[in-house]
């Protein structure tokens, strides 16, 4: 009821982009209401927990021999569909633009699925900055050439999706926390990173550098990302 009507265009902008797209780990949308002198609403399923980066925050704090504990292998499963998500959209030329944490949502089975949606600025208002125009973005989730250029792609999705990795091996840490949002295009633009988490296999914060590659094109396709991460899943149920 408190929305704007910048937050209800682009909810409706938003939801109109992924209409009609349909794959197991995309929130389908199941209506889009328009009615003069209404708001506008817009259906979508009931997942269990919910908004993916609450769930990995309550996962951080519960204790280990909780029923709600999450194993690394979980977390790589996870990682596994939203990849499969995304490889779906660009094979569709779809460009996501704010994948996160926060625009995944999951079940009490581990599914994770893709949504994109205003709402999750209104949860995670401190994600998403302004640079000095009127356009709140989620700096700390973009590819160097986003923040330059303003251009985006699915090799910029790429560069996100590493960033969704780091936040389900941090269990929802925020990304270069202690850089100021204006600072961050030199940063990148220098050669830093975020740090490798606390318990992260070499292996994977190897895929998450490669995602991270200042040229565009030396970044990995979601699918060759479905296939990596496929082979690491396996390899980590080798020694569960």
């Amino acid at each position: 009821d408190q929305a704007s009507e910048v937050q209800v265009t682009m909810m409706l902008t938003e939801s109109c982009k992924l209409r009609g797209l349909h794959h197991r780990n995309l929130l389908p949308i199941t209506h889009v209401c328009i009615e003069e002198g209404e708001k506008p609403m817009v259906l979508l399923p009931y997942m269990n927990w919910g908004n993916l980066k609450l769930f990995l925050r309550q996962c951080k704090l519960v204790e280990a021999n909780n029923p709600q504990a999450i194993s690394q292998q979980d977390l790589v499963h996870m990682a596994i569909q939203i990849a499969c998500g995304m490889s779906y959209l660009a094979r569709r030329e779809v460009i996501h633009k704010d994948l996160a944490a926060r625009n995944c949502v999951s079940d009490d089975a581990l599914q994770v699925k893709i949504t994109d949606n205003a709402l999750s600025r209104d949860l995670f208002p401190m994600d998403y900055h302004c640079l000095g125009d009127n356009e709140n973005r989620p700096v700390r989730w973009m590819a160097l050439e986003s923040l330059v250029n303003n251009e985006f792609s699915s090799a910029s999705d790429v560069w996100a999706f590493g960033v969704t990795l780091w936040e389900l091996m941090t269990l929802g840490q925020t990304p270069y926390v202690d850089i100021d949002p204006f600072e961050m295009a030199a940063y990148l633009k220098d050669g830093y990173r975020i740090a490798q988490p606390i318990n992260c296999p070499d292996e994977l914060f190897a895929v998450m550098a490669c995602c991270w590659a200042l040229d565009p094109e030396e970044r990995p396709k979601f699918q060759q990302l479905v296939q990596c991460l496929t082979e690491f899943h396996a390899a980590l149920g080798a020694y569960v």
